[in-house]
């Protein structure tokens, strides 16, 4: 079950060049988060051993950085590999743990080394083994021509 007191953020309704109407879009100022799970806000566990789910072991800088941020106003999803069979489990855990969120994705794919291609802005940022605030860096990408 997703948190109860999910955050209201209402969607800016925007069109294009002939005045059609587009997908709305967050407001500017609206951050909007997607956290994996495993490896990233507790210990890596794959979906072969879902019982290891329930106990593994919350990162405290993750569970301390992600409520923060959640009372701060920015939207959080967790957008994992699990699959939908870990759904109540992993909500369970969220819930134990005492973890703040809007939303929960599952399935997303495995392996990594994703490239997301969206006609919306995406930002990616990687998760090296703390969570702290973030900053703002420069860096390379790939981009269409």
């Amino acid at each position: 079950m997703e948190q109860e007191n999910q955050k209201k953020t209402s969607l800016k309704q925007i069109t294009d060049d002939q005045g059609k109407l587009m997908s709305p879009i967050l407001p500017d100022e609206v951050k909007n988060f997607l956290i994996d799970i495993d490896g990233t806000i507790c210990d890596d566990i794959p979906n072969e051993e879902p019982e290891r789910m329930i106990t593994c072991a919350v990162y405290p800088d993750a569970l301390e950085m992600i409520n923060k941020w959640y009372d701060e106003g920015p939207c959080y999803h967790f957008f994992t590999s699990r699959t939908e069979e870990h759904r109540t489990i992993t909500e369970e855990w969220l819930r134990v743990n005492n973890f703040k969120y809007h939303g929960l994705l599952m399935n997303k794919p495995r392996g990594g080394n994703y490239h997301w291609i969206d006609n919306h802005i995406v930002r990616a940022t990687r998760f090296k083994g703390q969570f702290t605030d973030l900053v703002i860096k420069t860096k390379e990408i790939e981009v269409f021509k």
